[in-house]
């Protein structure tokens, strides 16, 4: 145990007064929280996606240029998709009316738009009440990209240097055993990460409000378990690799398609098929999902169950083969 507190110590020790890495860690987030709550204040996206459901009619709104209409099997779920920002406007052609969620300016554009065809009028209903800002879709997508990368930097990056510095194979001289490194480097970025989401979220909340329906206790679970997957990803990348420059490339190639593939910036909703399962494989787009889930909708830790059973195996898997495959030199 004292080995084991000793690691624990140095690592954390080594993050806090690398002040730069620290800063960054800490304010990138809150830049990209507040600059997407700024830019998202008022609409400037090009491209709006139309929610439909029923047998469409003769409507020259339908061949407007770039507007995207997505057909839903039941009013409800194409409801939904309008009350999370993932469609801009919900037309019902069943029952004759128009649906609009009154925080979203591109609904108003679009609502001009339908208002200028002549072809038929229909009736305009809103979802005041149960209006979700754009800055409180996207706070889980924010938070879960920097899990992502202080996870799969700051463990697979740090033990790669670590191996080629020269510094695992002076461990192999003491008594520390494999296990007992490894668990000290699992729960000092456990410990960095969980602290640096806090932070990310309480201060950015107490200017912004964010929306929450759910548990906080069923979020902080939910993002614990997050963490601990990625941090288990990256031991992967880190248990075998020698070069930094290797281990840059490799982990890059998972970041990114996690970026642009999990729904942090842009919802999902509405691209080819293949993209939205792709993106059912990567851990975080569970964690972001269920976020989203338990702050915008209420939602408990069974309500997430599905993405609760997949971020708790991946962890499993991963530990499992890092301890495997995990070399000193």
């Amino acid at each position: 145990m004292n080995r084991f507190l000793a690691l624990l110590a140095a690592r954390n020790l080594e993050f806090f007064r690398d002040i730069g890495t620290f800063f960054w860690s800490l304010l990138l987030p809150v830049f990209l929280i507040f600059g997407f709550a700024f830019a998202f204040s008022d609409s400037n996206k090009v491209s709006y996606k139309i929610g439909i459901y029923g047998t469409p009619s003769q409507m020259d709104f339908l061949g407007y240029k770039y507007l995207q209409f997505i057909p839903y099997d039941t009013h409800e779920k194409a409801l939904d998709k309008l009350v999370h920002h993932q469609v801009d406007m919900f037309i019902d052609f069943s029952t004759g009316r128009y649906y609009v969620n009154s925080d979203d300016t591109n609904g108003y554009i679009l609502e001009k738009m339908l208002a200028s065809d002549t072809g038929q009028k229909l009736a305009k209903e809103t979802i005041a009440g149960k209006n979700i800002r754009y800055v409180d879709w996207f706070v889980p997508g924010v938070i879960g990209m920097n899990i992502m990368f202080s996870c799969l930097m700051g463990v697979g990056y740090v033990i790669v240097r670590y191996r080629k510095n020269g510094v695992l194979k002076r461990f192999l001289a003491t008594p520390i055993r494999s296990i007992e490194f490894v668990s000290a480097q699992l729960i000092s970025r456990f410990l960095i990460v969980a602290f640096l989401s806090a932070m990310i979220y309480i201060g950015t909340d107490l200017f912004l409000h964010f929306k929450m329906e759910g548990s906080y206790i069923d979020l902080a679970l939910v993002t614990a378990l997050a963490i601990l997957c990625h941090i288990s990803l990256g031991l992967v990348f880190a248990a075998r690799i020698k070069s930094e420059e290797l281990a840059g490339g490799v982990i890059n190639i998972v970041l990114w398609p996690m970026m642009i593939l999990t729904g942090i910036f842009f919802s999902l909703e509405g691209t080819p098929p293949v993209m939205q399962t792709i993106s059912r494989v990567f851990p975080i787009t569970h964690f972001i999902e269920a976020s989203r889930k338990i702050m915008l909708d209420g939602a408990t830790i069974a309500g997430v169950g599905e993405n609760v059973i997949v971020l708790a195996a991946t962890t499993l898997v991963f530990l499992v083969v890092s301890a495997i495959i995990f070399k000193w030199e």
